[in-house]
């Protein structure tokens, strides 16, 4: 059984799957009386120094207290050297408390123990009602190899819209097709992020949590958007200066070391600052990338919270990983960003009542920050995972799990990647980059330690797109004065897509040199292809006509109109559209809406538009004071022109 901790990417020249594999040996047990009902979960070692144990309130009070009680007997019998709270009970006692979180304790024992005998000895007492055991892995080494891609050729000043000198070959945000950055690059394969920044490119009290390995908070293109604890920055080094429990904790606190960030340690990868710097690179100022809600170059970009879970090639334990989602929650983020998971298949964690029930500190902890409310723009916390790397049909866990966000990976070509799982449990497609033939550019180029960039692939990769649109549509939101709840941000991410499986047809080869049929992903990417311009129109409740490029198209409107029978007439002779929506989306010929409201339409350019129509609402013709008519009204819809768009589908 393979239960370790997954980062979804591929670095360096790392072309195949990699996961982290701890040594198993299989556990029998004769006799099973009713206390073994009480364990959680089967140990994938044998042999460990540590459990979980749940225990009544009374218990607590005693272990709390000094005061003798069956736990702290049996742990003293058994040689235990501690028994202590599980999670952190310093930042928002009460809350944690009211979600029992105070209840689980972590028993440590100095040397190793048969874990499996310890586990019956507890859950043979009354007063433990669950036993979790604890597994700790080493994540594999990968190489780092910083980006040596020269810069493509562009007319920057029209086709890109920040100063960051790597943005031309951020495929991600803005695909224009370039053959130099990836030969089967297809226009619009893309989030669509550089449409959305017209509108919002963040906001600073807006908070996302990089639940990763350490993120470099000094790196120059980072550090202006990184989340700062003021009265720790102002404090004394080695002081608890705010009271919270973490000393030191200025940008996030490292809960696989117990210390302060880190990310230079012998064995670090850069992972967490990759990922960072998708979410929340500086956009704007003059150097490196840009990140989907890096902001403007104004102070207006995202903060990042840096709650690292892995450190020197060890991942934190199971309530070290609880411990930095509750202190994400406690100290401000909104978003959950987290591209990492348990491999499908080979778990033990085939359902979401097995991941409720098996990973029972995980599950609650994420519970307390889903429903936290950090941002006056949504009534609680949104989580999001990486789909895993594995290739095959299904997310791992906790991804798969119903009330979060997985991501898929697709390349600069628009196709699913080689390694992204897919089908059972994935809900949206990101970019996560492909490697083919050489050409580095296909896939991620992001921030990595001490200010230098790097390319990657994987999920891990894709997860951060849809992290960053999320904060992108919190912003957005602010800005405009509206509020949503969880579910409803949830639905607008996961509807605001673009159709990825028309072309999902005949074969793909993959840069390991296989062919793949596309077939097996139709329906299985999750909705669709993540675009943070529509999630944008979706904040604002504007409808959304996706329109096919160099195509002469025939646009029902009263298809995007109520239930597509409204007796609603176009004000043809009214109908114009501006010279600049002209320019950017090249529309030729003549542009006209017909009598039973068909617009038509002929765009050469792909991008995204306003455009405004009046309509007569009851009536054919407007009322005046001399006409008994209807009423003018006027309706915006965004254009949407990309290619491979299909017949135009409503919103949704």
């Amino acid at each position: 059984m393979n239960s370790s901790i997954l980062r979804c990417c591929l670095f360096g020249a790392l072309l195949s799957i990699v996961s982290c594999t701890a040594d198993v040996e299989s556990v029998e047990s004769a006799e099973v009386d009713a206390s073994v009902g009480k364990i959680l979960n089967t140990p994938v070692v044998s042999n460990d120094d540590a459990l979980l144990v749940y225990v009544d309130p009374q218990t607590v009070l005693a272990i709390d207290s000094g005061m003798p009680n069956a736990l702290s007997d049996m742990a003293t019998q058994l040689g235990a050297s501690a028994v202590e709270h599980a999670i952190d009970m310093v930042c928002d006692v009460e809350r944690r408390k009211a979600y029992g979180l105070d209840r689980w304790y972590v028993v440590r024992f100095e040397e190793k123990v048969d874990v499996n005998r310890v586990a019956m000895q507890f859950a043979s007492l009354q007063s433990v009602s669950r036993v979790q055991f604890i597994v700790e892995s080493q994540l594999p080494e990968v190489e780092i190899t910083p980006s040596n891609v020269s810069y493509v050729a562009t007319t920057r000043a029209e086709e890109f819209r920040f100063d960051d000198p790597k943005l031309p070959l951020q495929w991600n945000y803005k695909n224009t097709g370039n053959t130099e950055i990836f030969p089967t690059a297809k226009v619009g394969a893309d989030a669509n992020v550089d449409a959305a920044w017209a509108l919002t490119a963040g906001r600073s009290d807006v908070i996302v949590a990089v639940v990763d390995e350490g993120v470099d908070y000094t790196h120059e293109d980072l550090k202006d958007n990184m989340w700062v604890n003021q009265a720790e920055a102002d404090g004394v080094e080695g002081v608890d200066d705010d009271n919270n429990g973490y000393v030191d904790d200025v940008h996030g606190y490292n809960f696989s070391a117990n210390g302060p960030v880190s990310w230079d340690r012998p064995n670090d990868q850069g992972h967490g600052t990759h990922v960072a710097g998708i979410v929340a690179a500086t956009n704007n100022n003059g150097i490196g990338v840009s990140g989907v809600a890096g902001g403007t170059g104004k102070g207006d970009g995202v903060r990042m919270i840096s709650c690292q879970v892995f450190s020197n090639n060890v991942e934190a334990d199971y309530e070290g990983v609880a411990n930095a989602i509750l202190y994400a929650a406690d100290m401000g983020a909104s978003v959950l960003q987290c591209s990492w998971c348990f491999s499908p298949y080979v778990s033990g964690i085939n359902s979401d009542a097995d991941f409720k029930r098996l990973l029972q500190v995980e599950y609650e902890a994420i519970k307390y920050f889903v429903e936290k409310s950090n941002c006056a723009a949504m009534d609680g916390g949104i989580v999001i995972f990486a789909a895993g790397n594995d290739g095959v049909d299904a997310a791992g866990y906790p991804s798969a799990y119903n009330e979060y966000i997985a991501v898929t990976a697709f390349g600069p070509d628009g196709l699913p990647t080689a390694y992204t799982n897919y089908d059972k449990g994935c809900n949206i497609a990101a970019p996560g980059g492909e490697k083919d033939l050489g050409y580095e550019s296909g896939r991620i180029l992001s921030t990595l330690p001490g200010n230098q960039y790097g390319y990657a692939e994987g999920t891990s990769m894709a997860c951060p797109h849809v992290s960053g649109i999320a904060a992108l549509a919190l912003s957005y939101a602010l800005d405009n004065g509206y509020k949503f709840t969880t579910a409803e941000l949830n639905a607008m991410l996961l509807t605001s897509v673009n159709n990825i499986d028309d072309v999902l047809m005949g074969y793909h080869d993959t840069p390991t040199g296989e062919r793949v049929s596309l077939k097996k992903y139709q329906g299985k990417m999750g909705t669709g292809m993540v675009d943070a311009y529509r999630t944008l129109m979706a904040i604002r409740g504007t409808k959304c006509i996706p329109v096919p490029l160099n195509t002469d198209a025939s646009i029902a409107l009263n298809s995007y109109l109520g239930d597509g029978k409204l007796s609603m007439r176009a004000v043809r002779q009214d109908f114009t559209i501006a010279d600049d929506v002209r320019e950017k989306l090249g529309i030729i010929g003549e542009t006209s809406i017909t009598a039973n409201n068909l617009l038509k339409i002929h765009c050469t350019k792909p991008g995204c538009a306003l455009i405004t129509i009046g309509f007569i609402a009851g009536g054919k013709i407007q009322g005046d004071d001399d006409t008994i008519g209807g009423k003018y009204i006027e309706t915006q819809f965004a254009l949407i022109v990309r290619e491979g768009n299909s017949a135009p589908q409503g919103f949704l």
